[in-house]
């Protein structure tokens, strides 16, 4: 065991005007929104990597965090970090967590040295989530680490890489069943190029279509539940990766297959990197059939890497989840805080407290999404800008050609005026919730 988070009493909700800076002041999990607990409409998680496996370094400089589980180079200090995080998955009250392999088990350099300890954590872990009652939203493969994974996985030019990918995959898919876990993520951080003139990008598509066929092949051969999620970035580690953003995530599905086997996990801070908006990532998802689930992350505007920062901007928040609410809400996904203290936030306090502010960001922004959908001001304003296409001769026009609509237009003198798009007013609108 683990005395890590000593004389720290478990989070409870206590009010917008508490001045505690450990407890909740808008996030009440059992609060009834919307006919369900907030618990079950947020489905909050915690990322394991970043919260107990990241030593706290950066490009230009390296450890920071002095935990009692480093250096994680054993079967003994693995068991010791996962003791201290589902302490705090209990302080916390948290229903999910999320992992990679490599987060859980010490690395080995050969892969049945860590076959053994993933499933040595994986008991561990089933035992640990008995006790705390703490669930799996999803685990993953980390393929982006180790120097064997430096030229890609699936994507690598190297077929025994292909081939360690795949072993690596279905031991993470394995301990995922066997943890209960709701869905499986593939995050590709190698899979792209640093540069074309050493790349054959077409063979490197192929193989990463071919690999997720038998991702999703072995999920129906071992009767996983959950759900399959790819999560988009478009660079960083990677000069370029293949799956740039949400578009491109879901025109690749399409080339081999797999939209109507797989959906998305956004992540804010990917979104930012690709150049969109966090809104913009999901509302594509959600269009185009493939929203699953959310890292609820964010960047420093002011820096162009992946900083992964706690959300701290209910505005924002509150736009993501207006989308997330049209789309029908979480299904098998969540909101994970794939998200991490700055270097320089030390104490095992300031995880909790980061944990906590996040909790209540999303939790006001939630509340606001709603608000605004019970108000139905935006869906007013886009069925008025829209409401041309609902005539008789706007739907004819799909069932016309080029020559016949010309004609319509010179018979109907047809010489549009534009109308105002509104946005100040829209944004006035938004302003009123949040």
């Amino acid at each position: 065991m683990t005395d890590f988070f000593k004389g720290i009493d478990a989070i409870s909700y206590e009010g917008a005007d508490s001045t505690n800076p450990l407890a909740y002041r808008h996030y009440d999990p059992d609060e009834v929104v919307a006919g369900k607990r907030m618990e079950d409409h947020l489905r909050f998680a915690v990322a394991y990597w970043h919260s107990f496996a990241w030593e706290g370094g950066d490009p230009f400089g390296g450890q920071t965090f002095e935990r009692p589980w480093h250096p994680q180079d054993s079967l003994d200090t693995a068991k010791l970090k996962a003791d201290a995080a589902f302490e705090m998955f209990r302080l916390l009250g948290q229903p999910y967590f999320c992992f990679h392999d490599a987060d859980v088990r010490p690395e080995t350099g050969t892969f049945a040295g860590n076959l053994a300890g993933l499933q040595e954590m994986t008991d561990y872990f089933g035992t640990k989530m008995e006790e705390t009652g703490t669930k799996l939203l999803w685990g993953t493969a980390n393929m982006f680490s180790h120097r064997r994974w430096m030229a890609g996985a699936s994507t690598n030019p190297d077929p025994d890489v292909f081939a360690f990918a795949a072993a690596t995959v279905k031991s993470c898919m394995d301990a995922t069943q066997a943890l209960g876990g709701e869905n499986y993520v593939l995050w590709g951080g190698r899979e792209g190029y640093e540069t074309l003139l050493n790349t054959d990008m077409g063979q490197e598509l192929d193989h990463m279509g071919r690999f997720l066929s038998m991702v999703v092949e072995y999920k129906h051969k071992i009767g996983f539940k959950g759900q399959i999620l790819v999560e988009p970035k478009p660079q960083e580690p990677s000069k370029h990766q293949y799956d740039y953003d949400a578009a491109t995530c879901f025109g690749f599905l399409q080339k081999y297959g797999l939209e109507k086997e797989v959906k998305l996990n956004l992540e804010q801070g990917h979104a930012i990197l690709a150049g969109h908006s966090f809104e913009h990532e999901i509302a594509t998802a959600a269009a185009l059939g493939v929203f699953g689930s959310i890292d609820m992350n964010r960047n420093d505007y002011q820096s162009g890497w992946d900083t992964d920062q706690f959300p701290n901007n209910v505005p924002e928040v509150a736009l993501c989840y207006y989308h997330i609410l049209k789309a029908g809400g979480f299904t098998t996904g969540g909101t994970n805080f794939d998200a991490k203290l700055r270097r320089q936030s030390l104490d095992a306090e300031d995880l909790l407290a980061a944990h906590v502010g996040g909790m209540d960001v999303c939790a006001r922004g939630f509340k606001a999404a709603l608000a605004m959908l019970d108000d139905g001001g935006m869906e007013q304003a886009l069925a008025e800008r829209y409401a041309g296409w609902n005539t008789p001769e706007a739907k004819a026009m799909f069932d016309s050609d080029l020559a016949t609509i010309t004609q319509r237009v010179l018979d109907d003198e047809i010489n549009p005026e534009p109308s105002s798009g509104r946005q100040e007013q829209l944004e006035n609108w938004v302003n009123r919730f949040v």
